[in-house]
């Protein structure tokens, strides 16, 4: 759940690592080899060879079990970010085949070019930038709220005094010190969060928006629902910088640093999606309001021109 996001417990992720290592690892990051091989699809197109896949024709992908953005079922990844991705390999003529790891593993894979991508919420930032490559936002997380039926919360003057929870790492962690009298609760994972929100030991619990979507479904004797938060402006963050924390943050596919070609044929599907209605299709199947996910916040475009796109890029965005 990068506009950066500068927390050592969890490198500019909304998701913590410690979460992500409680998943069961299914399947081991594996080296590979450029060059083909038996695994090799047979009939791969030229253009489809000419992405620079591991292997011709199939895209390696690390991922964490993490419902509803991504989970893998028996040789798929489902989930918003699995459709997205299968949406783009379909019309790029690659195979998919998902390799399971944790959230340190999925990077490192990157990092080390032994998977092609890896898909998840994975935030983009300056840094992270530096050691592999960032598609377009498939899209944008917005500063999701779980609270009690009944109960509105719009700005971070509506926190003043509330007893607040999130999961333990999570950036919000940060946000919500900062938050004049109000009382932090962090948990070991979100089970905790609604538990004690349902409960009312809680006012507000901060968790990734599809986390929520999905609980007051699956939970509808937790009587919650979900608000975001209307971000903080620039005065307030440069006033309070912890509040940046509080604004929505961009999204990205990561690729290793030699993949320009394979991020370059992604980030133009990524943006025909927006265009062509899909992305706005598949926010929707998740439970998503399309016009929290799929419209950049102002400092979406200015914290990447000049590092790695041009300076006169925009982001995708939704009606564009």
């Amino acid at each position: 759940m990068f506009r950066v996001r500068p927390l050592v417990v969890r490198p500019l992720r909304v998701r913590p690592l410690a979460f992500a290592l409680a998943a069961t690892v299914l399947m081991s990051l594996t080296a590979a080899c450029g060059s083909g091989g038996d695994d090799a699809p047979t009939n791969v197109s030229a253009k489809t060879a000419a992405l620079g896949t591991l292997t011709p024709g199939v895209l390696k992908v690390a991922v964490q079990p993490y419902a509803p953005y991504t989970s893998v079922q028996g040789d798929k990844i489902v989930g918003l970010d699995g459709d997205i991705l299968a949406y783009v390999a379909k019309k790029l003529g690659l195979e998919i085949r998902p390799q399971v790891t944790d959230f340190a593993g999925m990077l490192a894979g990157v990092q080390s070019r032994r998977v092609d991508i890896t898909v998840g919420g994975v935030a983009w930032s300056a840094d992270r930038q530096k050691q592999g490559l960032f598609t377009d936002p498939p899209y944008y997380s917005p500063p999701a709220m779980a609270v009690r039926d009944g109960k509105t919360y719009r700005t971070v003057a509506d926190l003043k005094g509330l007893n607040l929870g999130t999961v333990e790492g999570y950036v919000w962690v940060k946000s919500i010190q900062a938050v004049p009298k109000a009382e932090l609760h962090a948990y070991p994972d979100a089970n905790g969060v609604f538990d004690d929100l349902g409960a009312g030991r809680i006012d507000v619990g901060f968790l990734d928006p599809l986390i929520i979507i999905a609980a007051q479904k699956q939970r509808p004797d937790l009587k919650i629902t979900t608000e975001y938060l209307t971000p903080p402006t620039a005065a307030e963050v440069k006033k309070q910088p912890a509040y940046a924390y509080f604004q929505p943050y961009q999204t990205g596919f990561y690729l290793p640093k030699k993949a320009t070609e394979l991020e370059r044929a992604i980030s133009q599907e990524i943006d025909a999606m927006y265009t062509n209605g899909e992305m706005t299709k598949l926010v929707k199947k998740y439970g998503g309001d399309p016009e929290q996910f799929l419209k950049p916040a102002a400092d979406v475009a200015t914290a990447r021109r000049g590092v790695d796109r041009p300076a006169d890029w925009n982001p995708p965005a939704l009606g564009q």
